[in-house]
């Protein structure tokens, strides 16, 4: 069994910071991949960031440059870094991640609650 936990999220000025963090627990040996998506009302979920298992990063054009994604094994988290926000990153924010249990080959893909963003112009 594993579960995921978003936090992190809040109110911020437009040109402010936030990091959102994604706690994994449970089953869990390392980290394989990580995604952040976001959803705000009325909109489709929209992908922002991609962390693959080799390292590399992938980050929508709109927060290109702002963004960074992470991934700490050792605390069993995985992180996205926001800087310079500005008003149209509000939005519920949700890491999907895939995880290496404790069960030789197995893996498991789950999403976090969501944590709510919103910025303040």
């Amino acid at each position: 069994q594993v579960q995921l936990v978003d936090s992190g999220g809040g109110l911020v000025q437009a040109g402010g910071s936030l990091r959102l963090s994604c706690l994994a627990s449970g089953q869990v040996v390392s980290i394989n991949t990580v995604d952040w998506y976001r959803q705000a009302p009325g909109n489709q979920r929209e992908l922002v960031a991609a962390l693959a298992r080799d390292g590399t990063t992938a980050y929508a054009e709109s927060v290109k440059g702002r963004f960074t994604i992470s991934r700490d094994n050792a605390r069993k988290t995985v992180y996205l870094e926001m800087n310079s926000l500005k008003p149209e990153d509000t939005a519920v924010y949700h890491c999907n991640v895939e995880v290496l249990m404790d069960t030789i080959g197995s893996t498991w893909n789950g999403w976090g609650q969501g944590t709510q963003v919103t910025v303040s112009s």
